[in-house]
């Protein structure tokens, strides 16, 4: 199996702080969907849901950031479920499904800019722990 990283990995680091930030939001959104809704006009349930969905995806990214050795394979596997939210925040604001505020428009595309931020950090993390394996 292919694995990659080490305890001072940036890949580790990455992860880690990706699963603070997916961890927060995930609380933040599945307990204050209600608050949160008429602010950002989504719908409670989307939030709800999408908070209840990032909760144990930041636990994942968790515990493989904690890991010695990450399998290149889940590495890249996570990334791009996290590109996959990107793509998804970016279209959600311009599919008409939903009728978001401006203040809504503006949070559901600047958390998926955070989140692309963490997929250049993940991937640059992963290459350069390739390149450090092979050598």
């Amino acid at each position: 199996m292919n694995t990659v990283a080490n305890s001072q990995s940036p890949l580790r680091k990455a992860f880690i702080l990706d699963a603070v930030a997916t961890s927060a939001m995930g609380v933040m959104l599945a307990a204050g969907a209600g608050m949160l809704t008429s602010l950002l006009g989504l719908p409670v349930e989307l939030l709800r849901w999408a908070g209840l969905a990032l909760i144990p995806f930041g636990a994942i990214l968790a515990v493989v950031g904690m890991r010695q050795n990450i399998p290149a394979g889940l590495a890249w596997l996570l990334i791009g479920c996290n590109a996959m939210w990107v793509v998804d925040s970016l279209l959600l604001p311009l599919s008409g499904w939903v009728q978001a505020t401006a203040l809504g428009t503006v949070f559901v595309v600047g958390q998926g800019l955070v989140v692309a931020v963490f997929v250049g950090l993940e991937v640059a993390g992963l290459r350069r722990a390739q390149r450090s394996s092979v050598a």
